[in-house]
């Protein structure tokens, strides 16, 4: 900086000994020269005041933003439940500066993306609270989640998702039997919860516990029905036979009615 500075007042020197020069060459009275000399030195302060006013202006604008930085990440730091951030203070005000404006824009960064996840999750959440009938995970919408409760809401969403796998998969089978079932009976959905539960979509299907429950005892209902329908048959068919004794029916008549 010594150097670029001796190295400026030189070039004035030489930029004022050429001046000097040409107006000799002109003819300009000494006290005109006087004058121009004066004019350049006002000009030449006027420039540097300008410029020192511009640095000090630049100055005056990274104090400020330090300033704001620090108050931008205190809030941030609260928020996202982390350490606060400390800059060394014997670094100079541009890479402070710097440094603070880098984390808060990092800082700013993460609670973009845990919001971002946690809406994410609250749609998944929804979704799987209206096809299973349960509650929604307890958390604040307009908090700023800590690692910690994306987690769990991570590992709950995971267990609504299980939980809904296993129930789908458990009525699936069950609408299959009972499905089954109805056909054998020869039996048709006479109430709105049997036509949805055979004739609705798979997908669409509430599986509520009390749901599940309810398919479980159709199902238990079948088959209590089937199992009386096949002892009332093998009571049927034990008085046949004891008829076909008393009758004396013939081996062959009784295949072809059998």
């Amino acid at each position: 900086s010594e150097m670029l500075a001796a190295e400026a007042v030189y070039c004035l020197n030489q930029a004022m000994a050429t001046l000097r020069d040409i107006w000799e060459d002109i003819g300009i009275s000494e006290e005109q020269r006087l004058e121009r000399t004066d004019t350049v030195r006002k000009h030449i302060e006027g420039l540097l005041d300008m410029m020192v006013a511009e640095e000090e202006s630049l100055k005056e604008r990274l104090l400020k933003s330090i300033v704001l930085c620090r108050k931008q990440l205190d809030t941030l730091c609260r928020e996202l439940q982390v350490d606060s951030f400390e800059t060394e203070e014997e670094c100079t005000i541009l890479q402070r500066e710097k440094n603070l404006r880098t984390h808060v824009e990092l800082l700013q960064k993460q609670k973009q993306d845990r919001k971002q996840e946690l809406r994410a999750l609250r749609e998944q959440d929804q979704n799987l609270c209206e096809i299973l009938c349960t509650a929604l995970f307890s958390i604040d919408p307009g908090r700023v989640p800590s690692l910690e409760d994306l987690d769990r809401y991570r590992r709950h969403v995971a267990s609504l998702n299980t939980l809904k796998e296993q129930r789908q998969k458990e009525f699936v089978s069950n609408k299959r039997q009972i499905i089954l079932l109805m056909k054998e009976l020869d039996h048709t959905p006479d109430t709105s919860f049997e036509r949805d539960v055979v004739c609705g979509d798979e997908e669409e299907f509430c599986l509520s516990n009390d749901n599940i429950v309810a398919v479980q005892n159709l199902l238990q209902q079948l088959e209590g029905q089937r199992a009386l329908n096949e002892a009332a048959c093998a009571e049927l068919r034990t008085r046949i036979v004891m008829l076909w004794e008393r009758l004396q029916t013939p081996q062959q008549e009784r295949e072809s009615s059998a």
